[in-house]
């Protein structure tokens, strides 16, 4: 830890929710500010890096300034009278909850405009994309900074336009109707959410989530919680995404050009289950405690639910798609957060929490590998990539085929990397759930999630015989294996996968005081 004025931290925190937007709107003047380049596609293209690029140093900075020996506190806060009449503020702050989600957002920004710099989206207008991408940042990162119910809200809602243009414009085949999918799926959820949201706000005569957390549903009914909860859930639910809320997020996943998919599987489903955490929690408990059982339940049949979908996409002559099946692997593996959040312990928020950041981590990673590979082959179609028709990743681009390895059996929670440790915490949060939630119920779901795991092994490892595997034919080509490009925007990927796995106390020392303050009835 570094020493770091309040003040400094303050400034910080607000440079990286603000400075994206900023640049998102220089990004569409005629010559983004100080920077040249061969043309002014790739100018924008570089302001972009840039600008993502000085979002993650000062992420970086209030990380290494924040207080790690009292991650429960909430630090660097900005907290500024915005509409006196609502009593709506511009609260800003960071613990170790919202910490690790905020880096990994600033992280694979940073690496998904490096990637756009180095291969240049096929599309409309760069600057429209540099300006989506900047301001798909800031929602994100705002969502995890603020501390208000409506800023929170309104975070959330800022990243689903930039979102939808990502996919409708950049986008390949089906890249209309999955984006209209994802917008009306999103938004009927939010404005749900939104009426639970307005519901707190008004009976317990404030927005602000510090008090409301510190309240911990005292100032609110039994039937209050309950309706907030179910509608706040919902909200969050689609965004999870949980079952049967999914729908939108395999069509979604297929069409985004690789940027988007990494983006939506690495921290916009986050915010959903960031959203169960921080407001749910603390601010309903009855209410949550009365949903957890069918929580849970929708959790367990999502992680079997995704898993049979994966294994079905992986049989020979399935017509199966590898960024589909990476979309469904999500669900099950967002089952997993779910069902730790379910439990409404610390071992399970904790398991939670930190299989939110493996999960972007590693399936950023292997969106990153697919787009790729599509690159290279024209086709994600798992047929055609199989041994049968001479894919034989090993053979024709080994350091490409290992890295779809790794990231399979990352994804599939190999012990030592990351992957695992949250899905197990999971696991043993269910094992023995919150006083007042029934056991055998949560044993079940506990034998039920764990046998998922089984199933997350077996479609996998099919998908790492199929595509890396076997001989290739003797007039078979040599595909182009990884670029130094691939390498500056995939080993920042790998390296944290390996340290979280290794070394899970790093993320746990953060997340777990946070984690028992929160559940003890307050945040300070």
């Amino acid at each position: 830890m570094i020493d770091i004025s309040e003040s400094v931290m303050q400034f910080l925190l607000a440079f990286v929710v603000v400075v994206p937007l900023i640049g998102a709107v220089a990004a569409l003047l005629p010559a983004p500010p100080g920077l040249k380049g061969k043309s002014p596609e790739q100018a924008v293209l570089r302001h972009g890096v840039t600008v993502t690029g000085a979002v993650l140093i000062a992420a970086i900075a209030l990380a290494l300034g924040f207080d790690h020996d009292h991650p429960s506190k909430m630090q660097a806060m900005t907290d500024i009278r915005w509409i006196p009449a609502l009593d709506v503020r511009i609260h800003l702050g960071i613990d170790g909850i919202s910490l690790p989600l905020l880096l990994l957002t600033a992280l694979l920004t940073f690496l998904c405009a490096l990637y756009s710099y180095a291969k240049p989206p096929t599309g409309p207008s760069p600057k429209a994309f540099v300006a989506l991408l900047l301001v798909l940042e800031t929602g994100t990162l705002a969502t995890f900074a603020v501390l208000d119910l409506l800023l929170f809200f309104l975070a959330f809602e800022t990243v689903l336009i930039p979102m939808y243009f990502l996919i409708a414009r950049w986008g390949g085949e089906g890249r209309t109707r999955a984006a209209w999918r994802f917008i009306l799926f999103t938004l009927l959820g939010s404005v749900v959410m939104l009426l639970g949201l307005l519901l707190i706000g008004i009976k317990a005569g404030t927005f602000d989530m510090m008090a409301l957390a510190t309240d911990n549903g005292r100032s609110l009914t039994a039937s209050v919680q309950v309706i907030a909860v179910l509608a706040i859930g919902i909200g969050l639910a689609v965004k999870a995404p949980m079952w049967p809320l999914h729908s939108w997020l395999p069509d979604a996943h297929t069409a985004a050009p690789t940027v988007g998919s990494v983006l939506l599987a690495g921290v916009l489903l986050k915010m959903g289950t960031y959203g169960f955490v921080r407001i749910l929690l603390p601010v309903a408990p009855h209410g949550f405690h009365t949903f957890a059982p069918y929580l849970a339940a929708f959790a367990v049949v999502g992680i079997i639910y995704g898993s049979l979908a994966c294994l079905a996409l992986a049989k020979q002559g399935a017509k199966g798609d590898l960024k589909r099946l990476i979309a469904y692997s999500s669900v099950g593996h967002m089952g997993f957060v779910l069902l730790g959040i379910a439990t409404a312990t610390p071992t399970g928020v904790n398991g939670a929490l930190f299989a939110n950041i493996a999960h972007g981590l590693i399936t950023g990673l292997l969106f990153f590998l697919v787009g790729a590979l599509k690159d290279r082959t024209g086709t994600t179609d798992l047929d055609t990539l199989s041994e049968k028709t001479g894919a034989a990743l090993y053979g024709r681009a080994p350091r490409l085929g290992g890295l779809l390895a790794f990231g399979a059996v990352a994804s599939l929670g190999l012990p030592g990397l990351a992957g695992f440790w949250g899905e197990m915490l999971a696991l043993f949060g269910a094992f023995r759930p919150a006083a007042g939630l029934s056991r055998p119920a949560f044993l079940t779901f506990m034998a039920i999630a764990a046998f998922g795991t089984l199933l997350t092994a077996a479609y996998m490892l099919i998908v790492v015989r199929r595509v890396c595997m076997g001989a290739a034919p003797q007039d078979a080509p040599r595909l182009a294996d990884v670029h130094s490009y691939d390498f500056a925007a995939w080993t920042p990927l790998v390296v944290l996968t390996v340290a979280a796995g290794l070394w899970p106390k790093a993320l746990l020392g953060l997340t777990d005081p946070a984690v028992q303050q929160l559940l003890a009835g307050g945040i300070r």
